[in-house]
């Protein structure tokens, strides 16, 4: 479903846009996305909506095919960091997340009810993996969610379409940063 309507009760939550992430992966579709979600976050300010800083500083713990964790990974100095891009502001809500979703043990849920938001408008990276775990939950949590999917990226191009067609119409409402950045003009 594509974008009805941008809530004047709506909050923009990036996720991992940080330093080891978006390092790690500079290929062209991961910098366009990057750039679309700061510019995302420049106009949740300039609207005074809220926009809220998702960074990961841990893993679950458990075995998977895809490699053992602990969940007490160490990561390199700076790691964690937000990118310069994002131009964080005083006004900015930090979440910091230790599992795939920005929801699970941090308080980010709270902070939206005690801000009023009602609809969250998610973008970062990876899609496939804290971007769509956000959303699953933003959505079992009750919010109405809207996917930027242009302003969102994953290393694994395959993982990002499939999220993008067909997990995220399910979720949500799917839109370009273009078209969330031409409505929220009109939420306040």
């Amino acid at each position: 479903m594509t974008l009805t309507t941008l809530e004047p009760t709506a909050a923009l939550v990036v996720i991992d846009l940080q330093q080891g992430i978006v390092s790690a992966h500079p290929a062209p579709p991961i910098a366009a996305a990057v750039t679309r979600a700061t510019r995302l976050a420049a106009e949740f300010r300039r609207h005074g909506l809220p926009v809220v800083l998702v960074n990961v500083t841990g893993r679950a713990p458990g075995r998977t095919d895809a490699g053992t964790s602990t969940g007490t990974t160490t990561f390199p100095p700076g790691w964690a960091d937000l990118i310069d891009e994002l131009d964080v502001s005083p006004t900015d809500h930090l979440i910091t997340k230790r599992r795939r979703s920005a929801f699970h043990d941090t308080g980010l849920d709270t902070l939206l009810r005690d801000l009023r938001v009602t609809q969250v408008v998610l973008a970062g990276i990876s899609t496939s993996s804290g971007v769509e775990s956000t959303a699953r939950s933003a959505c079992d949590h009750g919010y109405h969610v809207v996917l930027a999917t242009d302003a969102m990226g994953d290393p694994d191009t395959e993982a990002h379409r499939h999220s993008v067609e067909r997990i995220f119409p399910k979720l949500g409402e799917t839109a370009t940063a273009a078209e969330i950045t031409a409505r929220a003009g009109a939420t306040r």
